[in-house]
């Protein structure tokens, strides 16, 4: 046991110590902080060349009423800031009416998509001549976008909406209905999306609040994120560190003088506290973001242990079997096609991700976040989003990780025994369960 903690404070040591080390603990933070930054750099900074947009009007009615609506967004919504600090943030419609005269409509949608082809205009609009016909089927009525920039979506949705309520008036004019009356009758209430009452102490009844919808989300996302990332940071190099020191002969003077199993065992150990020095920045960090954000009250407190004992386990599981994969292949060409499986595991729950958050309390969920390849991350999401779950589910899962991870543990044992001192032959993945199996 005593060399076992040795090689573990070795390896935990090794790897804090490294530049790499440092490096990945910032990047994270950096990378956010980055995009942060970026953003507001980048903010205001687009674009903002006019925008000319061709509609073609066959009835008649709407053309007047877009072109003032542009004006209107032109003069007033496009800006930010009063004064001297008014900025354009957004481009300017200029809206060009083109009347169809003697030409058929595919002719002039095809002149007119030439027109966009050599920049002349940015897209336009067919408005076919029975849009404001209330007995036509939706189908039936054309409103039509043409534009060769599919990821611009922003003047569709303007014109969408400008046009929707000026054929909606008009329908109502149509049919002896007072618009104004209309709205007032068909205006839509918000819900409010609050928890649940409660009564304190004294008896005397609290009343329920609005619930965060984006904090609900986000920070189980944020989790399982986080989890996923130092996994990925700490097991990982297990194998490149394992096939260094076999293809280098270091290993072979190692096990002169300690047993392969409390070898591998010290090498988890201090890989294990390799993670958890990473999971206590960052939890660390988080909480003083949050608190001097004024958001400390969405610090999942209650889960930090069970997401620390999780993580914990997780990569045992995972960091004993890149230890066998690299004891047991003679190149990274061929530790590399061995790999594929076990990510496939690792990412496993980002497959499931949007059902989990949205229904963690289904059965389909609970029998999701007891695979335990995947129960570390989806049990850690279960239990950040209210109401919680069950103490016996996570304690279930947890047990399930255990049995997996001693077997894990037990299995790479055995392949790491054998393996480590091959030479020149990879094994086979029959092979490795072979020597799993009988030693």
């Amino acid at each position: 046991m005593r060399k076992t903690m040795i090689v573990a404070v070795r390896e935990y040591l090794v790897s804090v110590k490294t530049k790499a080390f440092v490096i990945g603990l910032l990047m994270m933070p950096l990378m956010m902080g980055g995009s942060i930054l970026v953003g507001a750099l980048m903010e205001g900074r687009v674009d903002t060349k006019d925008k000319r947009i061709a509609v073609v009007d066959s009835t008649g009615r709407l053309f007047e009423g877009l072109d003032a609506a542009a004006r209107q967004r032109n003069d007033s919504a496009i800006f930010q800031g009063e004064g001297a600090a008014r900025k354009q943030t957004l481009p300017r419609f200029v809206l060009e009416k083109v009347d169809t005269g003697t030409t058929d409509m595919q002719r002039l949608s095809l002149q007119l998509s030439d027109r966009i082809r050599k920049g002349e205009l940015m897209a336009f609009v067919l408005i076919g001549p029975d849009v404001i016909d209330a007995g036509k089927a939706p189908g039936q009525s054309t409103l039509d976008y043409y534009s060769n920039t599919p990821t611009y979506n922003d003047a569709r949705q303007w014109l969408t909406g400008v046009l929707n309520e000026q054929i909606q008036q008009l329908r109502l004019e149509g049919a002896a209905f007072d618009p104004k009356v209309v709205r007032q009758l068909t205006q839509r209430l918000p819900v409010g999306n609050l928890g649940l009452t409660e009564m304190d102490a004294s008896g005397n009844i609290i009343r329920a609040v609005e619930t965060n919808q984006a904090a609900n989300f986000l920070v189980p996302f944020a989790m399982m994120f986080l989890m996923f990332m130092v996994i990925m940071a700490t097991t990982t190099p297990l194998l490149n560190s394992t096939l260094e020191e076999k293809t280098q002969r270091i290993a072979e003077v190692l096990l002169a003088s300690i047993p392969p199993f409390e070898l591998m065992v010290g090498k988890l150990i201090g890989i294990v506290g390799v993670s958890l020095t990473m999971a206590t920045v960052y939890l660390t960090g988080a909480y003083a973001a949050l608190n001097r954000a004024g958001y400390a009250q969405f610090f999942p407190w209650q889960s930090i242990w069970w997401f620390l004992g999780f993580l914990c386990l997780a990569v045992l599981m995972y960091g004993s079997i890149f230890i066998a994969i690299g004891a047991a292949v003679s190149d990274m060409k061929e530790a590399q096609s061995m790999m594929t499986p076990v990510m496939l595991m690792v990412v496993s729950p980002m497959f499931v991700l949007q059902y989990v958050i949205r229904e963690p309390a289904s059965t389909l969920s609970l029998m999701m976040s007891l695979f335990p390849p995947a129960t570390p991350m989806l049990m850690i999401i279960r239990q950040t989003i209210p109401p919680g779950i069950p103490v016996w589910q996570p304690i279930l899962g947890a047990v399930l990780v255990i049995l997996m991870s001693l077997v894990c543990v037990f299995a790479a044992g055995r392949i790491f025994r054998v393996g480590i001192l091959m030479q020149g032959k990879g094994a086979k993945i029959s092979e490795m369960f072979r020597w799993a199996l009988r030693g």
